[in-house]
């Protein structure tokens, strides 16, 4: 259905769809009616999605079942007194029960705010507070659940409380798994429980009373590091901005399978399990696992399933290619992609060994849809990421605010549109208009990520604004040493960050976890990664200062708590 919005679906070249690249806006857009019930009608009988856990259980879904489920679900909510506008949390990992809430959530209006399960008491009780949330989906984990429990205690918004079971297909939770948490309701019991009368009462609603592209769709927290996170607001045009994320980057095709890698508690996952692919009439598949996982696991799937596109983050990609994938048959994927940080040439060379294919580099943030990616028919460059989306028209200035030349690092930031968000551009970091000023100012969001442009218009990333080590007078950026590191094949996972020093002002330091066949209390693999980054790099980059660790700290989004190294 991608003609439903584009101009054209098809271009020649780069330059022909960055610059012919266009969406028809419709004038009230929502990706239910739109796009769900639209191929529910269109092709009742087309997979939209599977779903199966590593307890063996498995669910298919056509669009006409997710039409149906979607639809109950929205009654079921209008009856619990949820309405257009409600900030509404939803806790449910990688339960088939995100796809049906967050698209009835759509549907009646509501504003869905998904959130990992690593949340604590006091996680929650600032997210309700700071957003008014009013109801919470949540799957029974009971350490969760006792978190909630506590934080409603603190949060005057929070009304409904909805269980989800942590197992089974359509099975809910018990009388006795209840009773050990008072006020919450069974999602999967209500369902059963929806009257031909709360049907009637869903299907009563007219489009205008249920959304304007304007209103806010969907949010996320982004996770902070040096104070509480932000909550960036999307409008109802939010998923139109996936189109080039799904068709043009993951090359999704219809009647494919793809299969994106990530917790619907962050963003990447509408990235690469919802909008973007069901425009494109792709089933996305998801893999509910709940033991001790390894990434090879994902190899099964692809094996099994037959997937037939695959993104995941770069450490993923690092962790498989010291496996032995000589057993596993890849001939059904065609397209690899990966996004979130930056990919080294050596995994991207050895994966193109095993695979035959490359994998493609995108970047984006919470505030934005794909801004910046390897196009279909551009030659990639290993460690780039890329150049613009159209729309975004990415460009890279100084702290004046004056474009910089190729080859020198600068701010990248995004041309606004008349001064106005466009199709996948955040609206707001919500009851936060200073900090949404501060981003978004003289005709540009400012991203706070750094990054160089080369004289072919490929942009390489070298870190956050506020990750740069200053040393002996030189500018270094984190991200920039991590990228050399990770080339390194003892490398598993890095962080550079600074440690302070009394003659240079401040040193570069490496925080690194170790492939399984290497041994930390090595002093002569510290000298032999030192030189192997003086030999790659610029010398004055190299890690003055080694530490090999287990694990990096995270936080609940997964991104490495710099500030923790640093102290």
């Amino acid at each position: 259905m991608l003609e439903q919005f584009l101009e054209r679906t098809e271009f020649k070249d780069y330059k022909d769809f960055f610059e012919n690249y266009k969406i028809n806006v419709p004038e009230n857009f929502n990706f239910g009616y739109d796009v769900v019930d639209y191929l529910a009608e269109k092709t009742p009988d087309a997979k939209a999605m599977i779903w199966c856990n590593d307890e063996g259980e498995e669910l298919v879904l056509t669009f006409k079942q997710v039409k149906e489920r979607t639809d109950k679900a929205a009654a079921f909510m209008l009856k619990q007194g949820i309405k257009r506008g409600d900030f509404v949390m939803l806790i449910l990992q990688r339960r088939y029960e995100f796809w049906i809430t967050i698209v009835a959530l759509h549907k009646i209006g509501a504003s869905v705010i998904p959130a990992t399960h690593m949340l604590t008491t006091e996680d929650i009780v600032y997210r309700c507070n700071a957003a008014g949330i009013k109801t919470i989906f949540a799957v029974d984990d009971r350490e969760l659940f006792n978190y909630i429990d506590e934080a409603k205690l603190q949060s005057p918004s929070l009304e409904h409380l909805f269980a989800v079971a942590p197992f089974g297909i359509d099975k809910g939770l018990s009388d006795e798994e209840l009773a050990k948490h008072p006020g919450w309701v069974d999602f999967t019991r209500g369902l059963a429980e929806v009257t031909d009368e709360d049907m009637k009462a869903f299907y009563s609603l007219t489009r205008d009373q249920i959304s304007k592209n304007d209103d806010v769709m969907l949010s996320y927290f982004t996770s902070g590091t040096t104070s509480h996170p932000k909550l960036v607001s999307h409008n109802f045009l939010y998923p139109l901005g996936h189109i080039v994320t799904a068709s043009y980057w993951q090359q999704v095709k219809k009647g494919g399978l793809h299969l994106t890698v990530a917790d619907t508690g962050w963003g990447k996952a509408v990235w690469g399990k919802l909008y973007g692919q069901w425009i494109a009439e792709c089933c996305v598949f998801i893999y509910d696992y709940h033991m001790k996982f390894k990434p090879v696991d994902f190899m099964d799937q692809i094996q099994k399933y037959k997937i037939t596109s695959f993104c995941a983050p770069p450490t993923i990609y690092r962790f498989l290619i010291q496996e032995d994938l000589s057993k596993y048959d890849f001939s059904t994927c065609e397209h690899w992609s990966t996004a979130g940080e930056p990919l080294s040439e050596e995994v991207f060379n050895r994966w193109k060994s095993i695979t035959g294919k490359e994998i493609r580099e995108g970047f984006g943030q919470t505030e934005t849809t794909l801004s910046l990616f390897n196009y279909g028919t551009e030659r990639i460059k290993p460690g780039s990421l890329g150049k613009s989306a159209p729309y975004y028209n990415v460009t890279l200035v100084d702290d004046e605010g004056h474009p910089v030349q190729d080859g020198e690092v600068g701010e990248i930031v995004v041309e606004l549109k008349d001064g106005k968000p466009f199709p996948g551009l955040f609206m707001t970091y919500f009851g936060d208009p200073e900090k949404t000023k501060a981003v978004m100012h003289d005709g540009y969001y400012h991203t706070g990520d750094n990054a160089w442009r080369d004289e072919d218009g490929y942009f390489w990333f070298t870190g956050r604004n506020d990750d740069v080590i200053k040393c002996s007078g030189y500018r270094i950026g984190t991200f920039e040493v991590e990228s050399v590191l990770m080339q390194h094949p003892a490398v598993v996972e890095c962080a550079v960050t600074g440690a302070p020093d009394p003659i240079r002002g401040q040193v570069v330091k490496a925080t690194i976890v170790l492939a399984k066949d290497y041994r930390p209390g090595n002093d002569a693999l510290k000298k032999e990664i030192q030189q192997f980054v003086k030999n790659t790099t610029a010398p004055y980059k190299y890690p003055r200062i080694i530490d090999f660790v287990d694990s990096l700290p995270k936080t609940i989004s997964g991104k490495i708590m710099r500030k923790d190294l640093r102290k």
